[in-house]
């Protein structure tokens, strides 16, 4: 656990300055693009059912909004949660504390912005499924399971996922 931690504050504490640049221009292109705040705050379930907010770029529908949902660029704020211990950099997905999901089981890690999930088949894999791919992280997790996770997201997140908007 204290390597997880451990991996997961080195992680964020190079990537956070490693993407300021993007996390700026994007924010910049947030703001001069909509109206409203350019981040948003999820409630959910952290570890041990630990209330926290993910801070998520909010995704409007027009073009750049499809830009974040295509590439998971709106998940990337999350690397405050994780730096805040909030988050993993691997882990099962953030759920709202009332999803009937978040069973004792799954509450016994740090929710993940990236997983199983992210680097099989993303937004391809029916809902369904996705709790099953958590369940089995959470069973046989372990630090190079992680690494290699972390290893297979930057192709996974290079490959667009189909967009979850449905903008006319």
């Amino acid at each position: 656990m204290k390597a997880k931690r451990a991996l997961d504050l080195a992680g964020s504490l190079v990537l956070l300055p490693l993407l300021a640049p993007l996390l700026i221009l994007l924010t910049a292109a947030a703001v001069a693009t909509w109206a409203g705040p350019p981040f948003v705050r999820y409630p959910a379930a952290g570890l041990h059912g630990r209330p926290f907010e993910t801070l998520k770029f909010r995704i409007a529908p027009n073009a750049l909004g499809r830009l974040l949902d295509r590439y998971a660029l709106d998940e990337l704020p999350q690397l405050v949660n994780v730096l805040r211990g909030e988050m993993s950099l691997v882990g099962p997905r953030p759920l709202p504390a009332e999803d009937p999901a978040n069973t004792t089981h799954r509450l016994e890690v740090r929710p993940g912005i990236t997983g199983l999930w992210q680097v099989g088949a993303r937004s391809d894999l029916p809902w369904e499924e996705m709790p099953l791919l958590d369940l089995h992280y959470i069973e046989h997790h372990w630090l190079g399971m992680d690494l290699a996770i972390l290893v297979r997201t930057v192709p996974a997140a290079l490959r667009p996922r189909r967009s979850r908007l449905r903008v006319a």
